[in-house]
Order: structure tokens, then C-alpha cells, then sequence
């Protein structure tokens, strides 16, 4: 089977050709995505096939059938990212969409600013479906394309891997991806923690042991080289297994056969050898912590990976990924971030790179209370943000306005007032007329000032303007 050329473009399947799907489509095109549009998930899986999209688009309205054609998708063309539209939605149709396996689930018509976000998330991220079991590599980082275009050219080879980088910068991620587009990808992957056994358990582990070898030894075991036979081995930190251990490590490389603990005799091995360290293993081996021999017999071919705060770019993409997969791990509300808790997110250090992140992600989608995700639920110290880099220049925008100008909401409908201290609505007024209502209060209470309006009503200023602008779209 062929594969599939890369295009950046979207797949549309179903929807009927309503003002608020046209003006969906046109704001994908200004994003910079063409788009394919197909009736049908027959026709949608043929094009899937012959092509690699960036994204697919499946309308919720006119098709009975729209939630199994999404797990359908999902199921075949995994890591694929795909979002639900509709017109007319409900929060159970989208704890329903994301259940199913949706990335996102979208309420038409959106604003232009969300569509910019849902490319940069999904369109703009390196997306290679070789990867399997759901996995992606989300990064706009040229440095870190080019280096996984590199991974994939030496995956072919047997070529030792030795990868490099800090604790949370996605060594095993590399590793299957080495397998997954290897020659032996239909073989075993196995991997093992050096640092997480002592030394006597982990050569049994490594090489497996021979009935009565030991205490306990109740029948012979194959070790994980065994295991691994026809396909690949991933030893993880290799750097902290003992001096003593790596002077066997180094006989099976060198010999491709293998000795179990009280064996008779040696077992051929045909594995491809994957390796993992967080330390700098040359200075290790030049210091005498590790052999030296067996550094050199791993080092066939180098992978450094580059911490999170040396990808600044790929931090949004990352934290929107992350959030997507808890919204639907959860079973809660799609919660977006706000314009402040991205720019903290952007700030932060990243001591335990994307692993840290996705834990941030996961605690602050665990205790936000409000309509975004705001900083003080991330629970992350950052430094103050420097002057005018704060608020984002759109909350700015909003600021200058309403400080210069003053604000009129006279063509805006609202409810009648009995008086400036008493407020009297009548019976079978809704929620939504409540809630206009006691924006356009507040805002006259504060001579139209946006930004103390919002800190009043304990939302962002976003959230305000948005509110704002679909009031005048009525």
C-alpha cells in the first residue's frame, strides 16, 4: 500500500449548505486550509485512503448516524484529528461527539480567532499515522521536524538508537516511532526501566534464567532479548544499570546471542537495540561511570532531543492537545484557556518538559470553576509577565476602547428597568435574557469600562466581548 501524500486540507463529510457551514468553510480557507467536501463515510474513507488530511470535519445535523461514523474514524485512522460541528448542539450531543472519539466539538457559527487556534492545534502539527495506537508527534518546531525526518530515515536501518534528553521530552515516544516505521514494525517492542530493578533481578530480567538457577528459579524464562526476538528492545536509562551488567550488555551486542542466568548454552538473538539516558553518557563514560566500549557500541546513531522551553512554539499546541484528551477523559465541559493562562503557560520553565505539561493540564482541568482555564488553576510559579506583555494585544484593544471612548449599547436589546435601584423582570424572563441583562447593567455601572466590568462578573475580557458581539448579531 502506497502512502498517503501529506496535503493541508480539511475533510468535510455531510452538512447541508446553510449560511453558517458556508461561512465555516470560508474561514478554513482564510486559515490556510483547502477543503474536500464528500456526502457520505464511504466516499470519506476512500479519500482517507488516498490522501493524508490534516483534519476531518464530520456536521451533526441530517445524519442519524453521525456518532458511529466518528468511531468508525477514529477506529480506522487513528490519531486523526476530527471535529464535530453542529448548528443546533447540546452539552449531551457533546459529551456524546467526544466520547466517541472527536478531538473538539464546535457550535456554528465560531469566531475567527477559534478557527485560527484549531489549525494552529491540529493543521500546523506533524502528524504521522505510522505512529499507531492513537500517538503524535504535535510540534510547529522546524528543529524537531528535522529531526524526526532524520528518526525516520535511519528507522529502516538496524542501526542502533541511542536517545538523549532530559526526563519528560518524549524518549520512549521516539523509540516506538524507530519501530513503528522499522521493517520489523509487525515484531515485538519491548521495553524495560534500567533504573527500576537492582542489578541481580534485572539480568534475569534482560536475560531470562534457567530452571533451578537460583532460588525460586521453578522453570526456565525467557528474558526480554528473548522476548524481543524478530523485533526491538528499548532499555530505558540505560546509563544507571551497573558497571558489571554492561560488560554483559556489551557481549550481546557484540555476539547477538544471549546467555541466560544458569543456561546451558547461548540463545542467537535477532533484536534491534534501542537505547534511552537523561545524562550526558559521553561525560559518564569519560569519567569512568559508565563503559566506555559499550557507549561507542550504542552511540551508532545519536538522537538528542531538545527540551519543551527550546520548542516555545509547540507549548500551546502541546496544552491544547492535552486539554482536548482530558475534556473527554474527564466527561466535562470543553473548557478553553484564556488569553493570561496561555501566556503563563508560555513563561513557565519546564523543569519536567512535556510530561510536566500534560500533568499541568490534567490538575488544572480537575479544579477550574469558571468558563476558562485561568492561571491560578494551573498552579505553576512563573515570573511576573513584563510590562505590556500583558494582557494579549486583543484585551488590550478592549481596554484602550473603553478608556477612550464611551461605551453605547443603545441599539443592543435588554430588559426594562423600574427604576436605577430596583430591578423588576417578569415572570418567564429566560437565563440567557438575565444574563444580558446584567452585563449591560454592570457595564453602565462602570461608565463602559470593559476590563472592571469583567473583573465584576468574574469572567475574561474575551468572554465579555464575545458575549457582547453575539447580543449584536441578534
Amino acid at each position: 500500500m502506497t502512502t498517503p501524500t501529506p496535503r493541508r486540507e480539511a475533510l468535510l463529510i455531510g452538512g447541508r449548505q446553510d449560511p453558517e457551514r458556508t461561512r465555516f468553510v470560508a474561514q478554513l480557507n482564510a486559515a490556510g486550509l483547502d477543503t474536500t467536501r464528500v456526502s457520505g463515510i464511504a466516499e470519506a474513507k476512500e479519500q482517507l485512503a488516498r490522501a493524508r488530511f490534516s483534519l476531518v470535519v464530520v456536521a451533526m445535523e441530517g445524519s442519524e448516524d453521525a456518532l458511529e461514523r466518528i468511531r468508525e474514524l477514529t477506529f480506522l485512522f487513528r490519531g486523526l484529528p476530527i471535529l464535530a460541528t453542529a448548528i443546533r448542539g447540546s452539552v449531551s450531543e457533546a459529551r456524546e461527539v467526544i466520547g466517541a472519539g472527536a478531538a473538539d466539538y464546535l457550535l456554528l457559527p465560531v469566531e475567527d480567532d477559534k478557527i485560527t487556534t484549531l489549525v494552529r492545534t491540529f493543521a500546523d502539527q506533524y502528524f504521522d499515522p505510522e505512529l499507531g495506537r492513537g500517538r503524535r508527534f504535535i510540534t510547529a518546531d522546524n528543529g524537531m521536524r528535522r529531526l524526526l525526518q532524520q528518526v525516520r530515515r535511519v528507522a529502516r536501518s538496524m542501526a542502533t538508537v541511542l536517545i538523549q534528553g532530559e526526563s519528560g521530552t518524549g524518549k520512549e515516544l521516539i523509540a516506538r516511532f524507530v519501530h513503528q516505521v522499522s521493517d520489523r514494525s509487525q515484531g515485538p517492542f519491548i521495553a524495560i526501566n534500567c533504573a527500576a530493578l537492582p542489578e541481580n533481578l534485572l539480568e534475569s530480567e534482560l536475560f531470562g534464567h534457567a530452571k533451578g538457577a537460583f532460588t525460586g528459579a521453578l522453570a526456565d524464562r525467557k528474558g526480554k532479548f528473548q522476548q524481543a526476538n524478530g523485533g526491538a528492545i528499548f532499555l530505558d536509562e540505560i546509563s544507571e544499570m551497573s558497571l558489571n551488567l554492561q560488560a554483559k550488555l556489551l557481549r550481546v551486542l557484540q555476539e547477538r546471542e544471549v546467555d541466560p542466568v544458569g543456561g546451558r548454552s547461548p540463545i542467537p538473538l535477532d533484536v534491534r537495540v534501542l537505547a534511552s539516558t537523561n545524562r550526558d553518557l559521553k561525560a559518564w563514560a569519560e569519567s569512568g561511570r559508565f563503559r566506555e566500549d559499550l557507549y561507542y557500541r550504542l552511540n551508532v546513531f545519536p538522537v538528542r532531543l531538545p527540551t519543551l522551553r527550546q520548542r516555545t512554539k509547540d507549548i500551546p499546541l502541546l496544552a491544547e492537545h492535552f486539554r482536548v484528551r482530558f475534556v473527554e477523559e474527564l466527561g466535562r465541559n470543553a473548557i478553553p484557556f484564556s488569553s493570561a493562562a496561555l501566556s503563563t503557560l508560555g513563561r513557565y520553565g519546564w523543569p519536567g518538559n512535556v510530561r510536566e505539561l500534560e500533568n499541568v493540564i490534567h490538575r488544572a482541568l480537575l479544579v477550574a470553576e469558571g468558563e476558562e482555564i485561568e492561571p491560578w488553576d494551573l498552579m505553576i510559579d512563573v515570573p511576573p509577565a513584563p510590562p505590556g506583555a500583558s494582557p494579549e494585544p486583543d484585551d488590550l484593544a478592549d481596554e484602550d476602547e473603553a478608556d477612550e471612548e464611551s461605551y453605547s449599547h443603545a441599539d443592543l436589546p435588554r430588559p426594562e428597568l423600574e427604576n436605577s435601584d430596583q430591578i423588576r423582570l417578569p415572570v418567564g424572563t429566560t437565563v440567557r435574557q438575565m444574563e444580558e441583562f446584567l452585563i449591560h447593567r454592570t457595564l453602565d455601572e462602570v461608565k463602559g469600562n470593559r476590563t472592571r466590568a469583567a473583573e465584576l462578573l468574574g469572567i475574561s475580557i474575551r468572554t465579555l466581548r464575545n458575549k457582547l458581539n453575539e447580543y449584536a448579531a441578534r
